[in-house]
């Protein structure tokens, strides 16, 4: 059944719905346009192409993947905030497989920039870690631990690849437990002092 009525906002949203149906790679104008029931060259007044659309969807769902995250780390510190932050991260990649898949989509810094919602995602992310007591680089370094232990074990555990007995839940409580650990007990960069000499 056709849908009258195509603006940005209801293509991305559009987009994001099929992303999770059907998989990130099979967001095409052609069937997004199917789903409106235009055709393709109309979409293009909406946006510029496929790689803007796909932007579009990756801020989109960076959106939502804060706006499951800021209130469930709200009021909390240290463990308690990792784990709510872990929790809602790996909630969101498993209910939105194709939504997270955007997220991973590796945006000009200009467009991150300009988005409040990767502001945000950076102000929480990075408030969380101070409250470790980390500053730069070790911030930087610490920012990449999470995002690849979080994102390979959503993953890993989405495709399936995890298949010893052990309860899924319970390795993932322990491995946000050996984070928490490890940020308390952080390799602090260390800045070299000059030698000097006579």
């Amino acid at each position: 059944m056709a849908r009258a009525g195509v603006t940005v906002d209801r293509l991305v949203a559009a987009a994001a719905e099929l992303a999770d149906e059907a998989g990130l790679a099979n967001v095409t104008l052609s069937a997004l346009a199917r789903r409106f029931g235009v055709k393709d060259a109309s979409l293009y007044s909406h946006v510029r192409g496929l790689e803007d659309l796909r932007t579009r969807l990756a801020l989109y769902a960076g959106g939502e993947l804060i706006d499951r995250i800021a209130p469930a780390v709200a009021g909390h510190a240290g463990k308690d905030a990792l784990a709510a932050f872990a929790g809602a991260y790996r909630s969101y990649a498993l209910e939105h497989p194709g939504r997270y898949a955007a997220t991973q989509i590796r945006l000009d810094q200009s467009l991150v920039a300009g988005s409040p919602a990767m502001r945000r995602t950076a102000e929480i992310t990075y408030g969380m870690l101070r409250a470790y007591g980390l500053d730069e680089p070790d911030l930087t370094d610490a920012v990449r631990l999470l995002r690849s232990t979080f994102h390979g074990y959503c993953a890993l555990e989405s495709s399936g690849g995890f298949g010893a007995d052990r309860d899924v839940q319970a390795s993932w409580d322990k491995a946000v437990n050996a984070l928490h650990l490890a940020l308390e007990h952080w390799p602090r960069e260390t800045k070299r002092e000059d030698a000097g000499g006579d």
